[in-house]
């Protein structure tokens, strides 16, 4: 139940339209809950509802699995819905527009109710069907072969709402303490020096250069307090003198 409190409510309902494993069903309610949709609606399941093995398969998204509502037919399952699209790979010839799953979610408005159909396992949306949806959502795929699991199809259009819902959301970052400057420049002197003590420059006027290239590499990584406070105890441990173990 802790991952339904950060479902998006607003989002679209999914709607599988005739599905034939119950197995099916459960992944696809798994897919969903990992983009955060929870509203699953289904239109006929082949083998009848409830559906152990779509609970087992769901893999604690029972609740999605839980909460499904069940229809007889299309019309009943889109009803209350304000915007239907209709996932298919073939438009068979009816004047719609044909979207790609970001440019669906790109400018949907949030009060807007929508809802995304998915055909069955063996033949998808039939013409009835695809003719009440306003538009067609075709997953860019190898041509070759565009085939799909169902829970893959769900998975992969309920991820393009996710992105086109949490864009200006971009996942947090732990902020660390950046270094001083001074103490990376006292970490250079002494990391310097031990090299030097230990023979590690070819000559003199090779020191120099290596020295700066060192000091870039070690820039670039953009150092943190604790960082510094690392590498000072790397330093130290490997400049002590360890007498030889005994075998």
């Amino acid at each position: 139940m802790e991952a339904m409190q950060f479902a998006v409510k607003n989002g679209p309902a999914i709607i599988l339209v005739r599905p034939q494993l119950g197995e099916n069903i459960g992944a696809a309610a798994r897919a969903m809950l990992n983009c955060g949709l929870t509203k699953l609606r289904i239109v006929k399941p082949r083998d009848g509802w409830p559906n152990i093995k779509a609970l087992n398969t769901a893999s604690g998204a029972d609740a999605v699995i839980g909460e499904a509502l069940i229809f007889d037919d299309v019309s009943d399952a889109i009803a209350d819905l304000d915007l239907i699209f209709a996932t298919t790979s073939r438009a068979r010839d009816q004047v719609k527009d044909v979207i790609f799953p970001d440019q669906a979610f790109q400018k949907l408005p949030q009060q807007i109710h929508a809802g995304i159909m998915f055909g069955s396992e063996r033949n998808g949306l039939d013409n009835d069907e695809i003719c009440v949806a306003d538009s067609i959502i075709e997953i860019p795929l190898n041509p070759a072969f565009p085939s799909l699991n169902l829970a893959q199809a769900v998975l992969l259009v309920s991820y393009e709402w996710r992105r086109s819902h949490v864009k200006n959301h971009p996942p947090s970052v732990v902020k660390r303490a950046a270094a001083k400057k001074s103490d990376i420049i006292s970490f250079f002197n002494m990391l310097e020096k031990e090299l030097e003590y230990k023979g590690f420059y070819p000559s003199p006027s090779m020191q120099q250069k290596m020295s700066r290239n060192m000091r870039n590499m070690f820039q670039r990584i953009q150092l943190s307090e604790q960082d510094i406070q690392s590498l000072y105890g790397i330093v130290k441990a490997l400049s002590r003198n360890i007498p030889d173990k005994k075998v």
